[in-house]
């Protein structure tokens, strides 16, 4: 190739980029490759705002120029003919005719517009819907906003600050219909005031509003404000263009380059930044990118708060089969290519193909979320614990490549044989997005994995040439993986496998006379309803729903001469060993080695399960705290089900079978409890838990087997208040009595796109929760709020890191998404921040 140009690989696809060390801005020397390179650090977040949205481009193809000479630029809507295919794009009706606009779905298209100088991206307020088959052309009836964006312009006599003032009175404007705003400064003059929408509106509405919204600003701020559009009258004033909602009209996209004369971005900005006009400035890209390694996208609520139309074509969930379509020719290749991924049901499947292409390798593809996610095997799946082999991932496969096999024709992405190796049922046990995935596979008896198989993948984020950490991964066969019977099981590839990194997926073996926590997460319910439960009665048994933590025990039974052990994991396989003791009794208790599911409590008042009373034993790890503590606050384990006994899983045996074993192998003793199942009617269970004055209950199909790491609707949580889990996100300076210690709370959770804001807590606390509390938020704290707040709410607050996660009880949901009346219960250090999602 010439010595100017670089073969890249991005998301799968190539692109060849040319004259990297071409200037672009010539006032600051920044080259084409810096620009490829902003646009390829920043396109997760600029992705997030501009997906699904026809973009509009800006194209400077010899640079931005000087002030002396600029450069020439050209707005362009088509995409060219020249365009790779694998673009996603969407043809727009106008009264000329129609046209077809790129959609910026991933980091490959964008590297393709960059490549092809355009700086700036313009999108609208509404968007086309990723999941639509392309009907041949979008009218304006299929355009619902789910945003709103106000354009504050400086006329001449008016400066940035000028428009910081302006933008605090829309904002106080907007609040008062009920809607929060999300500001950015524009990186050319003034400021976008972004709000976001429901979907139910059309643009023509929305822009009434804004319209509207602009007069009115206008009529009580004569000397700054004008809404009119016309030239002359802006001079001293500050516009407030509301057109920008119209259907025909495209505003720069969020972190979108610039094309002045400084390679300034479209950046999103805290309230908290506005409160000194005068020091705030437009940001260039280095800027930017600082910004958001320490702050992440502070506009990430706003397309978390956006609705979902009528018409179905806002905010639909990710299509995660876009990159395997954009791959594949449905006119040559008989490989099934739907529209939409699926739906994953309680039993999860997998699927090994033999893949004969321009090298041999084997397709080890996974159910999850709707689709099988593959790894490409060279050496195929490993025999030999002590020898891991590489695992590269591919793009999510449909559902319907588990039975696929066939010829994909020369030319074709992949082209070759494909045949099945082995195909069946897996059983999770862990799944850690892009980072772990431990699952035993079910496979066929004539199958190439000679039966039952138990596999760890792990990202090795290793960096090489031309690679992508992500996609570098790890294969190992588990140590306590069944044996394959005589000799149906294919050995492929060993010679050249990956001998087992120290750490990485490896097991050594016990003490004698101890026992390791199980590698397995348990199994999760869903939130249900009475009326369901109790239509289908005969289906469902009840247990009481116990308020602790959750906790895998794996016990190694006491005998005549050998003392047994016990070892404890929380949900998030935390080790619970030592911090509960007294629960070492179950070694005793239990007849046979076995894994148990339960609930560790501590009683309180009529020997009910107190979470705040087992607040004291939680996070204790100084062996003095916890042996005091142990006598004042004493724990019970409630045990509810068996995953494993005597050496034989029993995941796949129905609930009622493990009920019964669990009651033959586990006796009670002074902490050791196993409750009964409740068998009479769901009202019965009820009421029998609002007497008892327990949280509520669980129902369990009868016929369900246990699903490690899955949360089922086959197990539901009958509650009779609501409670959820919340990350603490900050705390307001407290007055008075509290003065030492805080107000209330901010709470928060993990929506689609990152940190939304739940509200305060700010009740429920007793005086020593107060101080721990605040100790332990100082120890996590830092300078800058981790997600959008409120300036109301955020103006005294003391900002943390997001790892801190609490459970409060609350009367249910605002308009804008906060608990109602939330009641503090206590910490759960047992649940991952991570996992504390909308």
């Amino acid at each position: 190739m010439p010595r100017d140009e670089q073969r890249i690989s991005v998301d799968g696809h190539r692109l060849t980029l040319k004259n990297l060390d071409k200037v672009y801005y010539p006032q600051t020397g920044t080259t084409k490759g810096e620009v490829l390179d902003y646009y390829a650090r920043i396109a997760p977040h600029l992705i997030r705002h501009a997906r699904d949205r026809i973009a509009t481009r800006k194209r400077w193809v010899d640079g931005v120029g000087t002030p002396e000479d600029p450069g020439s630029v050209f707005f362009e809507k088509d995409l060219p003919d020249s365009a790779p295919s694998w673009i996603t794009s969407r043809a727009i009706r106008h009264s000329t005719g129609s046209k077809r606009y790129p959609l910026v779905q991933d980091r490959a298209t964008l590297t393709y517009l960059a490549q092809m100088a355009s700086l700036e991206i313009h999108v609208p307020q509404w968007r086309v819907g990723p999941g639509r088959s392309d009907p041949g052309t979008i009218s304006s009836e299929d355009r619902h906003p789910d945003r709103m964006v106000l354009d504050l312009d400086p006329g001449p006599g008016r400066e940035l600050a000028d428009c910081i003032e302006v933008a605090q009175l829309v904002r106080e404007l907007l609040e008062g219909m009920g809607l929060e705003a999300y500001p950015v400064t524009s990186g050319s003059k003034g400021i976008h005031l972004y709000a976001p929408l429901d979907g139910s509106a059309s643009c023509q509405q929305i822009s009434d509003v804004a319209h509207e919204l602009a007069r009115s600003l206008e009529a009580d701020h004569k000397d700054l404000i004008v809404s009119a559009m016309k030239k002359t009258l802006r001079e001293n004033k500050v516009l407030i263009d509301w057109s920008q909602n119209s259907a025909a009209k495209t505003t720069v996209a969020p972190y979108s380059l610039r094309g002045r004369f400084t390679p300034t971005v479209a950046a999103p900005r805290s309230w908290d930044e506005f409160d000194d006009p005068g020091s705030v400035e437009h940001l260039r890209f280095e800027e930017v990118l600082d910004r958001v390694d320490e702050f992440g996208d502070l506009l990430e609520p706003l397309s978390a708060s956006a609705g979902e139309s009528d018409a179905g074509t806002l905010d639909a969930p990710r299509d995660r089969l876009e990159v395997y379509r954009s791959k594949r020719d449905p006119k040559r290749t008989s490989e099934p290519i739907p529209d939409r991924h699926g739906t994953s049901g309680d039993e999860l499947s997998f699927v090994i193909q033999e893949h004969h292409a321009r090298r041999l390798h084997w397709d080890f593809r996974l159910e999850h979320d709707g689709v099988l996610v593959s790894w490409a095997l060279p050496k195929g799946p490993p025999t030999d614990p002590d020898r891991n082999h590489l695992a590269v991932q591919t793009e999510d496969h449909p559902l319907e490549y588990g039975t696929f096999e066939g010829t994909i024709p020369k030319g074709e992405y992949g082209a070759g044989e494909v045949t099945i190796w082995d195909s069946g049922t897996y059983e999770l046990e862990k799944w850690r997005e892009g980072r772990e995935v431990i699952a035993t596979l079910h496979g066929r008896e004539d199958g190439g994995l000679g039966g039952v198989r138990k596999f760890a993948l792990f990202n090795t984020g290793e960096h090489g040439p031309n690679s992508e950490p992500e996609k570098n991964w790890l294969i190992h066969l588990t140590k306590d993986s069944p044996a394959p019977e005589g000799d149906s099981a294919a050995a492929v590839g060993d010679d050249d496998s990956v001998a087992a990194a120290d750490g990485e997926a490896s097991e050594t073996a016990a003490e004698p006379g101890t026992v390791e926590p199980a590698d397995i997460s348990p199994m999760l319910a869903s939130l249900g309803e009475v009326d369901p439960v109790r239509r289908d009665a005969d289906d469902w048994a009840f247990e009481m729903k116990w308020d602790g933590i959750r906790a895998i025990a794996t016990v190694r039974a006491s005998t005549s001469t050998t003392p047994g052990s016990v070892a404890l994991a929380s949900r998030n396989g935390h080790d619970l060993t030592v911090a509960y003791p007294e629960l070492g009794e179950l070694a005793d208790c239990a007849d046979v080695d076995c894994v148990l599911d339960g609930e560790i409590v501590a009683l309180g008042t009529g020997s009910r399960p107190d979470f705040s009373r087992l607040q004291r034993r939680m996070g204790l790890t100084d062996e003095r705290d916890i042996e005091r503590e142990r006598h004042r606050t004493p724990v019970h384990l409630m045990a509810f089900d068996v995953l494993r006994a005597d050496g034989d899983s029993l995941l796949r045996t129905p609930y009622c079978d493990r009920r019964e074993r669990l009651r033959e192998i586990v006796t009670e003793g002074e902490s050791i409890h196993v409750p009964i199942a409740f068998t009479g009617t769901v009202d019965e269970a009820m009421d029998a838990s609002r007497e008892l004055g327990l949280e509520g209950v669980m129902a369990k199909k009868i016929d369900s087997v246990y699903l490690p790491g899955r949360r089922t609707r086959t197990w539901l949580k009958l509650k009779h208040s609501t409670t959820r889990d919340v990350i603490i996100v900050g705390w307001r300076t407290g007055t008075g009595e509290r003065s030492d210690t805080f107000a209330s709370l901010l709470m928060a959770a993990h929506g689609k796109d990152g940190l939304e804001y739940l509200g305060r807590v700010g009740t429920g606390f007793d005086e020593r929760q107060l101080r721990s509390l605040r100790k332990l938020l100082q120890s996590h704290s830092r300078k800058t709020a981790p997600l959008d707040v409120p300036a109301a709410e955020a103006r005294d607050a003391h900002w943390v890191r997001p790892v801190v996660v609490g459970e409060v009880r609350y009367g249910g949901l605002t308009g804008g998404g906060r608990l109602r009346h939330p009641v503090w219960r206590g910490l759960r250090d047992d649940i991952d921040p991570q996992d504390v999602t909308l």
